[in-house]
């Protein structure tokens, strides 16, 4: 077993081996390798275990289907942890309006993803891109629509393996020298602590400050088969799933990052008459200072997992995705609106995130307590995605009302874009 840190420095440095000796074509293949890896480590466990709890082999009809004993899985996993003092889990956590910003913002956030974008780039031809794109939605949907199922059948199982019998029962919890091995295996690396606050040597999970269990909730992907005790190829599909998914993803953000440094900052603009063997230096140069960034960010994350997907899908909501669909649909909307656009949409989420996020992530520089009573309009940072979306849609045309419009080319270029090469004018019938 490695430490955090130990492996977090490993992992860096495959990745950027990794990155730097694949090139755009390389990187394409290999992400569809891991991709393959990837959903069947994610789906291949659920399955498993709604068949265990439900009966049902589909994880996403299993998640409302019931027990063995008729109660319905989602009942019995409120009333569960209702006993242990949490709230429920299908209860609403935030405001209405707040939800929706949120969804909003990762739907339109991961239309600008630009590690995703640049994907079309590996196509021949617009039907392709197209199809390609129709077909992503699939697969996203199949992974996306799963993940509920695993996370309540995830915690259903954690509850009650470490609390097997009533709460009122003073031995109804895991006795801590019975644990299992799995819970062993997890406190070696420090992402799952156990203290034993009044001595009964058995472990509490509580709400509040009578609670002895802290759980890490990036683990709960990766200890769900062993906590629903599944076979050991499945638990090893499921870390290859893992690291699959982690190469997969840092890959294509450093081969996005490096080519906007290297090529659409240096070459086209900065120092033009770079060579190639500079342009490529500057791309390796770039890859190694952004890993050394995210090994930072590794070692102080800004939060759990999934909340740091969200940040990172907020900025590009806010930021390209409102750019990519005014120069698609608007033909008035000019570079200078759109680069204003995108600096204030991107500038306001930051902002808003940092001011309770602390500033660059750092402890102890929030400006305000990060819960509903300061965030504006009830909107948590996560969310903010959307309202910076809207900020850039309304820079961006204003500016570029009050400025010069596009060349003619520019114009029928977008065009071109609209109408695909070949489809001929619409006709009357």
């Amino acid at each position: 077993e490695l430490d955090y840190e130990t492996g977090l420095y490993i992992g860096m440095g495959i990745v950027f081996i990794y990155a730097v000796m694949g090139g755009m074509k390389g990187i394409t293949y290999t992400q569809i390798a891991q991709y393959c890896v990837l959903i069947l480590a994610y789906t291949i466990p659920a399955i498993f275990i709604s068949l265990q709890l439900t009966n049902n082999p589909i994880p996403q009809m299993g998640l409302f289907g019931s027990l063995s004993d008729g109660t319905p899985l989602l009942a019995r996993l409120d009333a569960t942890l209702i006993d242990l003092g949490f709230p429920q889990y299908t209860a609403m956590k935030t405001s209405t309006l707040n939800m929706v910003f949120y969804t909003f913002s990762l739907m339109i956030g991961t239309a600008g993803l630009p590690h995703v974008i640049i994907r079309f780039f590996t196509v021949p031809k617009v039907r392709d891109a197209r199809l390609s794109a129709g077909w992503a939605l699939v697969f996203i949907g199949i992974l996306y629509t799963t993940a509920p199922a695993v996370g309540s059948m995830a915690f259903y199982n954690l509850a009650k393996t470490v609390q097997p019998g009533p709460v009122s029962s003073v031995d109804g919890a895991m006795a801590y020298e019975a644990r299992p091995q799995w819970f062993k295996n997890w406190e070696t690396t420090g992402l799952l602590k156990f203290e034993d606050k009044n001595g009964d040597g058995r472990v509490q999970y509580r709400k509040g400050d009578d609670n002895e269990l802290k759980v890490d909730r990036d683990i709960m992907v990766l200890a769900n088969p062993e906590i629903a005790q599944l076979p050991n190829w499945v638990i090893a599909l499921v870390a290859a799933g893992g690291l699959a998914a982690a190469l997969s993803t840092a890959a294509g953000l450093l081969l996005a990052m490096s080519i906007a440094i290297s090529h659409d900052l240096l070459k086209s603009t900065f120092v033009k008459g770079i060579s190639e063997k500079g342009e490529l230096l500057a791309a390796r140069i770039s890859m190694a200072a952004v890993i050394a960034v995210a090994g930072w960010f590794g070692l102080h994350p800004p939060g759990f997992a999934a909340q740091v997907v969200a940040l990172a899908f907020g900025l590009a909501a806010s930021s390209i995705f409102p750019a990519l669909m005014m120069g698609i649909f608007n033909k008035r909307v000019n570079n200078t609106g759109a680069v204003l656009g995108m600096l204030a949409g991107l500038l306001s989420t930051l902002i808003y995130i940092f001011w309770f996020k602390g500033w660059f992530f750092i402890p102890g520089t929030e400006m305000a307590a990060n819960n509903a009573s300061n965030w504006f309009l009830g909107i948590q940072p996560e969310a903010f995605g959307t309202i910076g979306a809207a900020i850039n849609f309304a820079v961006a045309i204003l500016v570029s009302k009050v400025t010069k419009a596009p060349p003619e080319h520019i114009q029928h270029l977008v065009e071109d874009i609209r109408t695909p090469r070949g489809a001929g004018a619409a006709t009357g019938h």
